[in-house]
């Protein structure tokens, strides 16, 4: 487990199953920027069968807020091959729980986790370019906006513009390298 201030990270339980999915099929509670897209109950629950939500290029954490209650998730996965990066998502479940600092504080833990036990030199967010808030996210945590890709995201029916930010292992570690 990974503890913050007001979270904690963990890795997925089988008693969590039910409650994760039913939160993941909620659409509406992902707000306008996070994919739409769905699994089914059975690939999703054997995905965590086969894997326990966690390999060594992908893996997916609860997060847990002050009370147990599992508020939300962050993800991270390996971009393409040729990339020396991984990708970090995030969702907070419901609109009370946003803008507390939850999603910073996961991405800051996620950040430093995955530079202490992992080779990669980057992590990047994607953000869609009107999600002000996951853009201050980024910025809290000390990404660095690159650019635009423009077109790159496909949701709500149309190809959208995204952000691209990112973090270097230096930035974070300084010179030293795990």
């Amino acid at each position: 487990m990974l503890k913050g201030r007001s979270i904690t990270l963990r890795p997925v339980l089988e008693t969590d199953l039910d409650q994760f999915y039913t939160y993941y099929l909620d659409i509406a509670n992902r707000g306008d920027y996070y994919p739409r897209g769905i699994a089914s109950e059975i690939a999703f629950k054997k995905g965590f069968r086969e894997t326990g939500l966690w390999e060594k290029d992908e893996g997916t954490l609860l997060i847990i807020g002050e009370t147990g209650q599992m508020i939300g998730y962050i993800e991270f996965f390996k971009t393409v091959n040729y990339l020396d990066e991984y990708e970090i998502g995030y969702l907070i479940f419901r609109p009370e729980y946003r803008g507390k600092g939850a999603a910073t504080e996961a991405v800051n833990l996620m950040v430093r986790y995955l530079f202490e036990t992992k080779r990669m030199n980057r992590l990047r967010l994607i953000i869609h370019t009107d999600n002000a808030s996951s853009r201050r996210v980024a910025e809290k945590c000390g990404f660095k906006h690159e650019g635009t890709a423009r077109g790159a995201w496909f949701n709500k029916g149309k190809h959208q513009d995204v952000e691209v930010y990112a973090i270097l292992r230096h930035e974070v570690l300084g010179n030293y390298s795990a």
